[in-house]
């Protein structure tokens, strides 16, 4: 066989399992269009806001040193760090809180959950193959995006439970994900907050965490009154949570190092200490909550997630009352999937901006 013939032969592939997961989640539409997609600030705000995209990034990179630091597959946490926000609709969580409202309140008793949705992106609704639906990952893939938070069992997962075993743990991948996902949008967070003027670091210094962040950036000679000290508060505060969750790991994790990645004999009612230090763990649950009350409930913030609540809003009710206002190959999956799915399989893979446009299209209104 040449060489030119061995290297278009789909039969073969040089890459390992986790690699080609990971390549084909890159590659396809649905990771594209994170970029336009709100993680706390509208992406039309500015440039330099985080978009899911940039988190997801931001993810994967914090999962891979955690990973390789402690010995564990670094191709599987990518993997799953980039698959682990495909399902989030525009306009962030609220986007995803509307969704699932609108179709309880139709009776669709399952709603909506993005990381399901994340699942049925990968499995359903990206189309690859001739053959079949979806991207065809790996098992440790799909279970590490479906057991993205604890706890795994929902109502909406039953009949994945036989599969995907929801009473047991998932890799310590998957885990180590669900981690560096909280390291991410906790740093990252601050760092647009501030940028954006919402909350002052005086703000942040209530927090017990902060300061001892603060005690390390001014350990470098560097002032509060100093430009560079936003970015040295954020890569302190990376570096002290990536460092606790490194020498907290327990005994029983580091059984799994070098086997399968799959925590199949460890039931999920049972701690396995993959996480902070308590002391940690206490201090960021109390900064999350100063960022709940004094920046994610923000006038500016909750005024934009309140427009765009109201855009997804209408373009259910719009779709549900007039299907011809679907694009035809959304029409065409109404004779195989519920309407009420489609609908919002349609409104959740928009970006904001795509959502924003087409609620203009159709009421002939500025949102």
């Amino acid at each position: 066989m040449k060489a030119t013939e061995r290297f278009f032969n789909f039969e073969e592939d040089f890459r390992n399992p986790y690699a080609r997961d990971r390549d084909r989640v890159l590659h396809c539409s649905s990771f594209r269009r994170l970029e336009y997609k709100t993680q706390v600030f509208l992406n039309h705000e500015g440039d330099y806001f985080r978009t899911r995209l940039t988190h997801s990034l931001e993810v994967s990179q914090i999962a891979r040193t955690l990973s390789r630091m402690l010995g564990f597959d670094e191709t599987l946490a990518e993997a799953i760090a980039l698959s682990h926000d495909l399902g989030h609709t525009p306009f962030g969580h609220v986007g995803g809180d509307e969704l699932d409202k609108l179709l309880k309140s139709d009776g669709r008793v399952l709603g909506f959950e993005h990381n399901f949705q994340s699942f049925r992106v990968l499995t359903k609704l990206e189309k690859r193959y001739k053959d079949f639906d979806g991207l065809n990952l790996t098992f440790a893939t799909l279970e590490g995006v479906i057991k993205h938070s604890y706890p795994y069992k929902k109502p909406f997962l039953e009949k994945l439970d036989p599969v995907f075993a929801l009473d047991k743990h998932p890799s310590i991948e998957a885990m180590i994900v669900d981690h560096a996902d909280e390291i991410a949008y906790t740093s990252h967070d601050i760092d647009d907050g501030i940028k954006y003027g919402l909350i002052s670091f005086d703000d942040l210094l209530e927090s017990e965490l902060c300061q001892i962040v603060d005690v390390a950036v001014q350990r470098e000679g560097i002032s509060r009154a100093d430009r560079l000290y936003r970015h040295r508060f954020v890569a302190a505060l990376i570096k002290i949570l990536v460092e606790d969750f490194i020498s907290n790991i327990s005994p029983v994790a580091k059984l799994h190092i070098n086997t399968s990645p799959i925590c199949a004999s460890i039931s999920a009612d049972e701690p396995l200490a993959v996480g902070f230090s308590n002391g940690i763990a206490t201090k960021l649950k109390k900064l999350k909550k100063i960022l709940f009350i004094k920046l994610y409930k923000h006038e500016k913030i909750v005024r934009k997630m309140y427009a765009g609540k109201q855009c997804i809003q209408a373009l259910y009710s719009a779709f549900r009352e007039d299907i011809d206002l679907l694009p035809p190959h959304q029409k065409e999956l109404l004779d195989i999937r519920n309407e009420h799915r489609v609908i919002a399989d349609y409104i959740a893979s928009m970006t904001d901006r795509y959502a924003m446009k087409t609620y203009h299209e159709i009421h002939g209104l500025a949102l």
